[in-house]
């Protein structure tokens, strides 16, 4: 069993945790959340603010639960300063320019894992030492079930407009 201090999360993968209860990157940020510090920076956070956004989403959950999830990732998370620099500057690169935030992220927080459904991100496992692993592989590595369990997430202060529940 591996224990994983600092934990960076890409925004797809955050992206699926959200939209799909009881997914292996659902069952991964929780596991990370109630085991590590899962780390962020204003530019990661702000993009997944904005994917959120998308209406494309709507048909599997409402736009208000979308921003609580953005919210609580947001106030769960380790905030680290990544400046842009640091972004441009990341070697090896990705072949994808727009993650490189990940990856000057996991450098600035010193992160132990990054966990990714991106295959632009997961080519380059392991960077610079750090693994790269996608979530079902992350919860693997702590030799968790593969049956849902609940998140460690509080329940929303107040009921959606919409028949949707919150899924964490």
């Amino acid at each position: 069993m591996i224990a994983y201090k600092r934990v960076v999360f890409d925004t797809s993968t955050l992206v699926s945790a959200a939209l799909r209860a009881g997914s292996a990157p659902h069952r991964a940020l929780a596991h990370a959340l109630a085991t590590a510090q899962v780390c962020a920076s204003r530019s990661t956070l702000a993009e997944l603010e904005s994917v959120l956004q998308r209406d494309k989403f709507d048909r599997y959950l409402n736009a208000a639960l979308r921003a609580e999830f953005a919210a609580i990732i947001r106030s769960r998370s380790l905030l680290f300063e990544v400046p842009e620099a640091d972004t441009a500057r990341v070697q090896p690169p990705c072949r994808d320019p727009k993650d490189d935030q990940f990856l000057a992220l996991v450098h600035a927080c010193n992160a132990d894992v990054l966990v990714s459904s991106d295959a632009d991100l997961l080519v380059l496992h392991p960077w610079r030492s750090v693994p790269i692993l996608t979530p079902l592989v992350f919860l693997e590595a702590y030799r968790q079930p593969l049956t849902p369990s609940p998140p460690p997430h509080p329940a929303p202060s107040k009921k959606p407009s919409s028949p949707q529940s919150s899924p964490w």
